[in-house]
C-alpha cells in the first residue's frame, strides 16, 4: 500500500483507546492495514508504529527492531523485571527524547492477519517498543509516563515546537 503520515501530538485519535480488530482470516481491510503499518515503520530510525499513529483506532502495530520487521494484531502485553530509566522518543512527538521508566523485558501475544497466534518478546529496545506501541493502543503517549518535572519540561518543549503550531 503506502507509507502513511504520522499523526502528531494533539490529534484526538492518539488519546483514544483502540478497538480490537475483528476479522476473518484473509480480510482485505486487515491486510491493507498491516501493509500500511509495515510500509510506515520501515524508514530508518523507526522502531514501531501503532495503528492510531496512522489515524486508525484499531489494536495493531508494526515494529522494526534490529532489522526485524513485523506486526501484531490485538496484542496483550506482559512485562517483567525492575523498571529502568531509558531515553525514549515518539514519531508522534517528533524531535524529542526524554527519560522514562520501562520494564527491561516485555512480551506480547496476539494474532497475525491469518488469525494465527503470534508471540513477540524481548529485552532492551524490543521490550521498550512493545510497551510503547501497546501504550498507543491504550490511548497513552510516552510523555504521560514521565516523572512530573520531566513531564513539565517535555510539555513546554512540545508547545514551543514548530510542528505543534502548524495548521
Amino acid at each position: 500500500m503506502t507509507e502513511r503520515q504520522i499523526r502528531l501530538f494533539g490529534d484526538p485519535v492518539l488519546r483514544s483507546v483502540s478497538d480490537p480488530v475483528t476479522f476473518a482470516p484473509g480480510d482485505p481491510k486487515v491486510a491493507a492495514l498491516v501493509e500500511d503499518l509495515i510500509d510506515t515503520v520501515t524508514p530508518p530510525g523507526r522502531a514501531g508504529v501503532a495503528a492510531p499513529q496512522i489515524g486508525v483506532g484499531l489494536r495493531a502495530f508494526s515494529y522494526n527492531v534490529d532489522d526485524v520487521v513485523g506486526y501484531i494484531i490485538n496484542p496483550v502485553l506482559a512485562v517483567d523485571g525492575e523498571p529502568e530509566l531509558v531515553d525514549e522518543g515518539c514519531l508522534s512527538v517528533p524531535g524529542f527524547y526524554f527519560p522514562r521508566m520501562r520494564y527491561p523485558h516485555a512480551k506480547v501475544t496476539g494474532v497475525d492477519a491469518a488469525g494465527d497466534p503470534v508471540t513477540l518478546e524481548g529485552d532492551g529496545l524490543m521490550a521498550q517498543a512493545l510497551q510503547h506501541e501497546t501504550d498507543h493502543l491504550d490511548g497513552k503517549l510516552y510523555i504521560e509516563g514521565l516523572d512530573p518535572d520531566t513531564k513539565r519540561e517535555a510539555m513546554r518543549a512540545v508547545r514551543q515546537a514548530e510542528w505543534f503550531r502548524a495548521p
